[in-house]
């Protein structure tokens, strides 16, 4: 079946491309019956506009685009979904892009965003660390973060509180007695880490204590399982604190190897929780986050700076439920 195209209704309503542009970009320049008889060939000949061509002609795309790096599509797969159903309410297109450590960077990724002519950019990316995030400033397109607390006069952020979280967990610990808490470090997110280290360290410092437990894997160690082997030979601790699942069951095996039994002498929570969490043996305690809605609110905040909406909150914080399971008492 041809494909209808507007030359088709240009003819079938004897206008110019340019009347037929005009009448469905809603521009006011045409005159009534003309705009009629446009709107009747359109339904007629069952023309469906070309979104991005459309937008093109209003100088918009209505085109988003969503960055999210390769290596965290496995967490990230709600928040695009929360994203993707509130751009259809809105009747906007999500264009993709991925960013691979080593291979594709966050600044190739905005230049080849720029040339695309895209309305809005959405980023989730754990690891930008606030450099790259204030060079995002000198781009003029609106900006939403998901996951990094920055706002600026075109950038506004969704977060959750990973300091506040950790702050909250270790205090509790700290006041039941334990007070040997450590942190594993992860290479692949620091900028994360930071804000774990931030949330332990001021737990401590209202008590009168040191936060000194950060367990950093030396750069000869290819896994941090092979370096946390050796390191429970010698070493415990009430409670170990690992970023993500792969992390936290790296702590647990082992622990597991050094006849460390979880929970009983080492408790471990992972942050972010992931579908492996409940599926592994022992299961990891975490923290839920409100996946979906991160993408929902991001893209909802990304409308409002588009249409220039007045609104005060540019920095949006969501909640989180802390999930006990079998590796915490």
């Amino acid at each position: 079946m041809k494909r209808v195209t507007i030359y088709d209704v240009a003819k079938e309503a004897k206008v110019s491309l340019a009347t037929v542009s005009r009448v469905i970009n809603g521009l006011e320049i045409v005159r009534e019956d003309t705009r009629l008889r446009v709107n009747e060939a359109i339904d007629k000949l069952g023309y469906k506009p070309n979104a991005i061509a459309q937008g093109l002609a209003l100088q918009k795309t209505t085109t988003i685009a969503l960055v999210v790096p390769e290596a965290s599509f496995s967490y990230t797969g709600q928040i695009i979904n929360g994203l993707l159903d509130v751009a259809k309410i809105y009747k906007y297109n999500i264009m993709l892009h991925t960013v691979s450590e080593g291979i594709v960077e966050i600044g190739e990724i905005i230049d080849t965003i720029i040339k695309s002519r895209v309305d809005g950019v959405v980023i989730y990316n754990d690891k930008l660390i606030y450099d790259e995030l204030k060079a995002l400033t000198n781009y003029q397109f609106p900006i939403v973060l998901i996951g990094n607390k920055m706002s600026t006069n075109n950038i506004c952020s969704v977060y959750v509180d990973l300091e506040k979280a950790v702050y909250e967990l270790v205090s509790e610990y700290l006041d039941k007695g334990k007070g040997d808490i450590a942190i594993v470090q992860d290479r692949k997110n620091k900028y994360m880490i930071e804000q774990l280290i931030k949330g332990a360290t001021t737990a401590y410092e209202r008590r009168g204590l040191v936060f000194e437990q950060y367990i950093e894997i030396p750069q000869e160690y290819r896994s941090s399982y092979q370096y946390l082997k050796e390191y429970f030979k010698t070493r415990r601790h009430d409670l170990v604190i690992a970023y993500r699942d792969s992390q936290a069951l790296a702590v647990a095996n082992a622990a597991a190897e050094n006849d460390i039994k979880v929970p009983e002498e080492l408790e471990i929570v992972c942050i972010i929780d992931s579908k492996y969490n409940s599926m592994v043996r022992p299961q990891l305690s975490s923290f839920t986050f409100p996946s979906y809605d991160l993408g929902a609110v991001s893209m909802r905040v990304m409308t409002k700076m588009l249409k220039q909406d007045n609104f005060d909150d540019r920095e949006i914080e969501l909640s989180y439920l802390f999930t006990p399971r079998q590796t915490t008492k």
